[in-house]
């Protein structure tokens, strides 16, 4: 996520290593968006300039820290960019590449009497959109695929499913040395995969609202007028379970509902071969909104579908996962209450997640 917002990446640290190569006093950029990330709802409800009190306990002291750290580091490669633009140099092509253009686009215009003036962004805005990204980027992705990988635990046929495509594609290829234009375009059953998670567990409830006018809402053959300024949230589970648009198995993790099957000639034998392609979701009125919808859909959308398929194709290539059995289990049974979990105890914090994740132990053994 760095490397696409910044263009600089830092190394994975797991929740359960040493705590003191985490640098806890916030110094890095990556320790103080975690900080942030965990702690974000006291930012959310007090507002940074009141963390810093010092009555507050001293993890409300280092969030607001934490947040100084990121804002200097948003600042620093703000400014990098935008040094390295007025000079001609050639840019790397991250997020906040793009949008230093569209704030210096914003200057010229202004500065141009002649020019047909269209707001940009601003300094402001693009530091805001950078935190969207990063905090989008890590918690719900992280939370949908955690999910994602349990789910997968509870269905080994669909492990070997998505194995046998990896595995086709790749061809003794190193993941970290194939392509995201020959290889991402390959891998409709993982494709599957993400948007079955994302149907059955979406992580975030994307509000819309009606705007300075009222808005009609067709209903059959009668029409509601919403009025303005209304806020509406969609019931994505309710949407994205219904019998009508998803079948009997509407609430069953089934992957292949994604996938359609075409009969094509073979390019080296005269006969007919299967050749599968993922089923795009219509882009209106289509009864799956994981990423919301209309042209303010989610922006990160493509990045999360290609993260969370490059996670599967490194875990699945040549591993299989299983839930631990408790003590008087066996495999299915472990399965079932993995899968009773995931359903009993995923519920809203600030995104959806797995409440108790701590519970899911998972065995990865090599194929």
């Amino acid at each position: 996520m760095s490397g696409a917002v910044f263009g600089k990446s830092y190394s994975f640290r797991g929740a359960e290593e040493d705590s003191s190569s985490a640098k806890e006093d916030s110094s890095s950029y990556g320790e103080a968006l975690r900080i942030i990330l965990d702690r974000c709802i006291p930012l959310v409800v007090l507002g940074r300039k009141h963390l810093s009190k010092p009555w507050l306990p001293k993890s409300f002291r280092e969030l607001y820290q934490a947040t100084l750290v990121f804002q200097e580091h948003m600042t620093e490669a703000y400014e990098t960019e935008k040094g390295a633009m007025m000079r001609n140099e050639k840019l790397e092509n991250n997020l906040m590449t793009s949008l230093v253009r569209a704030s210096l686009t914003n200057a010229d215009q202004k500065r141009s009497a002649t020019a047909s003036y269209q707001e940009g962004l601003t300094e402001e805005e693009v530091y805001g959109n950078v935190f969207v990204f990063n905090f989008a980027g890590h918690d719900a992705t992280a939370n949908t695929l955690a999910i994602g990988i349990c789910l997968l635990a509870t269905r080994p046929d669909i492990q070997e499913w998505i194995a046998e495509e990896i595995n086709a594609v790749l061809n003794g290829v190193e993941p970290k040395d194939s392509s995201y234009e020959t290889t991402f375009p390959r891998l409709p059953r993982c494709l599957a995969v993400v948007f079955e998670t994302v149907r059955l567990y979406t992580a975030v409830a994307i509000s819309k609202t009606t705007g300075p006018s009222p808005q009609p809402l067709k209903l059959g053959s009668s029409t509601v007028l919403i009025p303005k300024n209304t806020t509406l949230i969609p019931n994505y589970s309710a949407l994205h379970t219904h019998p009508r648009y998803w079948g009997d198995d509407s609430e069953e993790f089934e992957p292949s509902r994604w996938i359609t099957h075409f009969r094509t000639n073979d390019s080296q034998t005269p006969s007919l071969r299967s050749v599968e392609h993922f089923k795009e979701p219509a882009t209106r009125n289509s009864p799956f909104v994981g990423w919301s919808g209309g042209a303010r859909n989610c922006p990160g959308r493509k990045f999360a579908q290609v993260e969370f398929v490059g996670v599967l194709v490194g875990l699945f290539r040549d591993f299989k996962v299983k839930p631990v059995p408790l003590e008087g289990e066996n495999d299915e049974m472990a399965r079932a209450r993995l899968l009773n979990q995931i359903r009993m105890d995923t519920g809203m914090r600030l995104l959806l997640q797995m409440l108790h994740p701590e519970k899911a132990v998972l065995r990865w053994t090599r194929r």
